[in-house]
């Protein structure tokens, strides 16, 4: 008998060959029924995968993400299998799932795939899933292999970089496909699917490769998933950074500027500044100093850091300078600028922590395929800060940074997330630098400071940066979008590295930690999921504009001015629409613009020196009369309700 563990702990003897699914109906037939992929020992296996010897396993559904990728890896095969048929002499790549749906890298040669072609693509993989073929692993040889793909080089080629034994291919009705696995029990099971779009894709992400064609898709259990699933992409559309970003005049990317290097408009400035004051703020409130470092650095500053050895060869090539031999870098990360400011004097145990903050640009060359509006750029803002603290300040100072991420999180509507727990991937030691006890100390000292804050949180091996464990903030946005906000690191590695110290109370110089923290991220990234979270509907007191002013006619220009000017004293952002057009059209045009609160006035108004109130979004509803100082009170109360105190 063989020793099956299960999640909740509980192990379970059965005879050797039983198969995940076998235990599945040994628990209730309902799981059975629910069960698409399984893994065993932490290797994803299929559910019909003969186990022989003890180990832990786990069972995955649909509502399981490594559910729905197994489904999503199993639909890419069958979409394969429909464009082979229907489009004979293409070259297949590979078909991974990602994070919603999968895509499938195709070598179409003089052919080619468009919008109008899709339905039928899709009709024809709904057929296949209709026959319910069954998904079956097998064993080859490198020989075999190769010879089935001798007119694939795509195919080939990741065949030269496997060993006779791990070579394997998955089979379901006449097609079959290079594949280490992971699959649903039939395609039966799919019941819906869709082709997203199409781009291009070069082979293995190098432009010095042929440009491929990748195809994008979705599937789903039930007709009903996908036709949600679409609704929320449309609402996506409506709400992309991009768009939003153009119809209320916040940023611009001019071809002659350059790529991913965005123009911050007067309104997008704005808007950065109250982010970068509220946060300000805070941090001076949490004994943060503000320091300013430049945007370039000796070459030297970043060997010394490690990034140059990380990063160098995917950043912006060094400046040379008249002088010989003397080479600078765009600063690809604030971290090393701030250990020098803190080398520039010594420290005493007395003095820490010294908390460093700056909002410091830094760029890296991002390949022009990867560039995404302010979500992926080549120049951007980090809300960067650095503690330098003792070890036995480590666990106070790295609660208070939680403190202030979720500070930050609350005042501005972010109150969905997880936190993650970026550690160290123990297969591949040499992604990182660093001593094995130091990353054993730093890892240990996140996982305990998230527990005693009471996070919710998951621990995620390889999601580490380089040169330390960290705590991400994964935070779900209006339309259930994860995104990675807010990052607290701590590094034993860059202290060593820059040799810092401080002289303890034993007279002797020690080594302080170094903790790296950003709530925001960056300023770019940020504020483009915060448009698409908020629809460019901002918090209250964040808005570039809290209310205009639309006067029934010119008569009452004076008056709104007037208005404008008490407003002003309330410190409470308005515009004035004076234009000689319809009230109905300065209406229509403030919603586009997502103004908050819409104040006319007319010759009511200003004779009895009020306003009429109209909310953003309130269409039918009747205004509201109220004084300048009621409107005030109305829009402080306003605030203080979603601005958190800290």
């Amino acid at each position: 008998m063989i020793k099956i563990t299960l999640p909740d702990g509980s192990v379970r003897e059965f005879a050797p060959g039983v198969t995940p699914m076998d235990v599945a109906k040994s628990i209730s037939e309902g799981l059975a029924r629910n069960v698409i992929s399984a893994s065993f020992n932490g290797t994803t296996i299929e559910t019909t995968t003969a186990l022989t010897t003890d180990g832990a396993l786990i069972l995955y559904t649909w509502n399981d993400a490594d559910g729905k990728k197994a489904f999503w890896h199993s639909t890419s095969h069958v979409m394969a299998q429909a464009l082979e048929e229907m489009y004979p002499g293409i070259k297949l790549t590979i078909g991974p799932a990602i994070e919603n749906g999968f895509y499938y890298d195709v070598d179409f040669g003089d052919k080619k795939i468009t919008d109008a072609d899709f339905k039928a693509v899709e009709d024809r993989v709904l057929e296949i899933a209709r026959e319910k073929h069954e998904f079956k692993m097998r064993s080859a040889t490198k020989a075999e292999a190769l010879e089935l793909y001798k007119n694939n080089e795509y195919k080939t080629e990741l065949i030269q970089n496997l060993e006779d034994g791990t070579i394997t291919f998955c089979d379901h009705s006449t097609f079959t496909d290079l594949c280490r696995g992971g699959h649903i029990p039939n395609t039966g099971i799919i019941k819906a699917m869709k082709i997203l779009s199409v781009a291009g894709a070069y082979w293995r992400g190098d432009e010095k490769n042929k440009q491929l064609t990748r195809v994008y898709g979705i599937s789903f259990p039930k007709q009903k998933d996908l036709t949600d699933y679409l609704e929320l992409l449309e609402e996506a559309k409506r709400r992309d950074h991009r768009k939003l970003g153009k119809e209320l005049d916040l940023f611009h990317f001019s071809p002659k500027v350059g790529q991913g290097l965005p123009l911050w408009l007067p309104k997008g400035a704005a808007l950065r500044d109250r982010l970068e004051q509220f946060l300000k703020k805070a941090q001076k409130k949490a004994g943060y100093e503000q320091v300013v470092s430049p945007h370039i650095g000796q070459k030297e500053l970043y060997v010394t850091s490690g990034h140059y050895a990380k990063y160098g060869a995917d950043s912006f090539q060094p400046i040379h300078t008249p002088a010989e031999g003397e080479e600078f870098l765009l600063k690809p990360m604030n971290c090393p600028h701030h250990c020098e400011i803190y080398n520039a004097r010594p420290w005493s145990y007395k003095d820490l922590p010294k908390r460093y903050a700056e909002f410091g640009t830094v760029y890296r060359y991002e390949q022009s395929g990867e560039l995404h509006g302010l979500t992926r750029v080549r120049g951007f803002t980090q809300d960067d800060a650095h503690i330098f603290c003792t070890p036995d300040q480590l666990d106070a100072e790295f609660k208070n940074v939680i403190d202030l991420v979720l500070y930050v999180f609350g005042s501005l509507g972010f109150e969905n997330f997880t936190a993650q727990v970026s550690v160290r991937d123990l297969d591949n030691p040499d992604k990182y630098i660093g001593s094995v006890e130091n990353w054993e100390k730093a890892e240990n000292a996140i996982i305990s400071a998230a527990k005693d804050k009471g996070l919710n949180y998951v621990i995620e091996a390889g999601e580490a940066a380089f040169y330390g464990p960290k705590l991400d903030f994964m935070v779900k946005d209006a339309l259930g979008r994860s995104w990675q906000l807010g990052t607290i690191q701590v590094d034993y590695n860059l202290p060593e590295r820059f040799d810092l110290s401080y002289k303890g109370s034993d007279n002797e110089l020690h080594r302080p930690v170094m903790i790296h923290r950003a709530p925001f991220g960056s300023m770019e990234r940020f504020i483009a999921i915060l448009l698409e979270h908020t629809g460019g509907n901002f918090p209250l007191w964040l808005m570039p504009e809290q209310a205009i002013i639309l006067s029934l006619s010119e008569k009452y220009e004076n008056y709104a001015k007037k208005v404008s000017e008490l407003l002003e004293i309330h410190e409470i952002r308005a515009l004035i629409d004076n234009r000689n057009e319809t009230i109905g059209k300065k209406i229509r045009e403030a919603e586009v613009k997502k103004l908050p609160f819409m104040l006319i006035v007319g010759e009511e108004e200003e004779k009895n020196s009020t306003i009429s109130v109209r909310r953003h979004g309130d269409a039918g509803k009747s205004n509201e009369t109220m004084t300048i100082e009621q409107f005030a009170a109305l829009v402080n109360d306003e605030i203080s309700k979603t601005l958190k105190q800290f």
